[in-house]
């Protein structure tokens, strides 16, 4: 299993808030704006993201970090040998993504995610 991406995620009321900032000041990218959920790119390097929530999405909390893998099956595989509880899933989201909530060790929800 290799992981492909890790994004930040900011919980916020109002994610389009966000625009003047990380869109106008910053110049990121707005790549996916489900409403709920808004994330801005680097144009250069798709690896590099931040994103804006009011919810984590099927009405979940906004976790703090969202990893996406290549192997969804090996990483709750590697979970679940390490007795780390499943705090959500796993699921398939209507917006195409496969995932499950896990807590590390400080106690920070990660959204541990594969497009399907």
């Amino acid at each position: 299993m290799k992981v492909k991406r890790i994004v930040a995620n900011v919980a916020t009321q109002d994610p389009a808030e966000a625009d003047a900032f990380y869109g106008d000041v910053l110049g990121l990218e707005l790549a996916m704006d489900h409403g709920w959920l808004r994330t801005y790119v680097a144009s250069d390097k798709k690896s590099v993201q931040v994103s804006f929530a009011s919810q984590g999405g099927s009405d979940t909390p906004v976790p703090d970090l969202s990893i996406e893998v290549d192997d969804l099956a090996e990483a709750l595989s590697r979970v679940q040998r390490a007795g780390i509880p499943i705090e959500y899933g796993p699921v398939s989201e209507p917006w195409g993504v496969r995932r499950f909530y896990v807590r590390d060790p400080s106690g920070k929800l990660v959204n541990i995610l594969q497009h399907e």
